[in-house]
């Protein structure tokens, strides 16, 4: 993985957010759960959980 974007509002936040979920998704990799995310600078630990959800405008 690179670097190359650098969210910079919670609207770009939420797009690489919604891009590493589908790549991880299309990967094979069961992303449901939880993660606990290590920052390498700032010595902050994130706790992330991911629950699948279905969007109102796609439920049958």
């Amino acid at each position: 993985m690179t670097d190359d974007t650098t969210p910079t509002s919670a609207a770009a936040l939420n797009a690489e957010l919604a891009a590493l979920l589908r790549r991880a998704r299309d990967n094979d990799v069961d992303v449901r759960g939880g993660w606990t995310c290590s920052a390498d600078t700032d010595g902050l630990d994130w706790d992330v959980v991911v629950t699948e959800v279905r969007a109102a405008d796609r439920a049958e």
